[in-house]
């Protein structure tokens, strides 16, 4: 492999190149700038890339680089956008990487741009090492909003190899399995009229009250259904997060609209779960005269979950030694091991930072994430 530019130089440009992805189009940007600079970094390594516009966007994109050739080997990936930011909450310039009190600071630091100068940085470590599998390396788009990017390389069912490390923020800890999501908005349509006589109108408001009503006894019914002391919160979570509707007290609301998010637990699946709760909410308004509509704001995330006995887990829990837990945000992991390749999730970052202003990644985790990458590597590769 040849030589590529320096850790923190590389770490910098792609903080300094935005990309922000957002179902808000107000606040969504493209990837290409970060696609181009790490496809020009692993070129200089001597990988063969594939930069992957997405169909409905091509202004998103994904890379797919690939070096050695064969069967199997191990694919590392990480996504390459972040979420928005509000400036004002910043004490730095996020799209500056600044080194201070023992962290790099920037947007994306943590989730998850650090991962991949951590692996340019593991690979020129590695530089006089033959390998007899490949290693791929996978950036994807839009993980923070639609998980589009993942969903592509899934449909296009591209060969990545036979064991992926997804580098998101879990502090070093090997993450197996985690719970999946759903976003979804319901809209009742109902009559407005003056408020003195409600004979004059059918308010989507009350309706709504017993359309959450229900949600909550469907919760309840769930939770009771399904357990995982895997997690730290066992059983499958429904927030009612945003309500919204009618104009004036004096006036009977016509319509009004929730937003609400389900995390489901491994072995729960996103179809059956949407057509259930359409259900719940159908039947809690029989009679009432009010219309409904749903829409997802994306297709959802599937929990993931990894064996336990998966060489990549039990090779995680040995060169980090820590064992290997659940978590509960999501990752593009369900759909690699949807492809066949057996997923973990490690990477140096902390969720507890990320989305937030001031987000930063702890200097003295990027050698311990070095040294568990090559051996990963190693391993997985068979490096001689």
């Amino acid at each position: 492999m040849r030589k590529t530019a320096k850790f923190e130089d590389c770490f910098a440009e792609l903080i300094s190149l935005p990309s922000v992805s957002c179902i808000d189009p107000a606040h969504d940007q493209s990837n290409r700038g970060v696609i181009d600079a790490l496809a020009n970094s692993l070129d200089a390594l001597g990988f063969v890339c594939e930069i992957m516009p997405l169909s409905d966007n091509p202004e998103k994109c994904n890379l797919i680089a690939r070096y050695g050739d064969g069967e199997g080997g191990l694919a590392l990936s990480g996504h390459t956008d972040t979420v928005p930011y509000d400036a004002k909450g910043w004490d730095t310039d996020p799209f500056k990487l600044t080194k201070m009190n023992g962290n790099y600071y920037g947007l994306g630091t943590a989730d998850m741009k650090s991962f991949f100068p951590i692996i340019f940085e593991t690979l020129e470590r590695m530089a006089d090492v033959k390998f007899t599998k490949p290693i791929t390396v996978v950036a994807t788009a839009d993980e923070e909003s639609t998980m589009s990017g993942a969903r592509a390389i899934q449909q296009a069912n591209k060969a990545l190899g036979r064991y992926c490390i997804i580098g998101e923020p879990t502090g070093l800890v090997p993450r197996y399995s985690h719970k999946g999501i759903i976003l979804e908005t319901i809209l009742l349509q109902g009559r407005s009229g003056h408020s003195s006589d409600p004979a004059l109108g059918n308010s989507a408001l009350e309706g709504m009250v017993d359309v959450m009503n229900a949600l909550r006894r469907w919760r309840s019914e769930l939770q009771a259904e399904y357990h995982n002391n895997e997690f730290k919160i066992p059983v499958p979570t429904l927030n009612l997060g945003r309500i919204q509707g009618g104009d004036s007290a004096n006036r009977i609301c016509a319509n009004c609209e929730l937003a609400m998010d389900l995390r489901m637990l491994p072995g729960m699946e996103i179809t059956s779960l949407k057509e259930k709760m359409h259900r719940v909410v159908k039947e809690s308004l029989a009679g009432s005269g009010l219309t409904v509509e749903f829409s997802s704001l994306f297709d959802g995330t599937p929990p993931m979950q990894t064996s336990i006995n998966s060489e990549i887990v039990r090779m995680s829990e040995k060169y980090t030694q820590t064992s290997a837990s659940s978590v509960a945000f999501g990752t593009e992991g369900p759909f690699f091991n949807d492809m066949g390749l057996e997923t973990v999730i490690l990477g140096p970052g902390d969720i507890d930072v990320a989305h937030q202003p001031n987000e930063f990644l702890q200097i003295d985790r990027i050698e311990p994430m070095i040294n568990i990458l090559s051996k990963m590597i190693n391993h997985f590769c068979e490096g001689k």
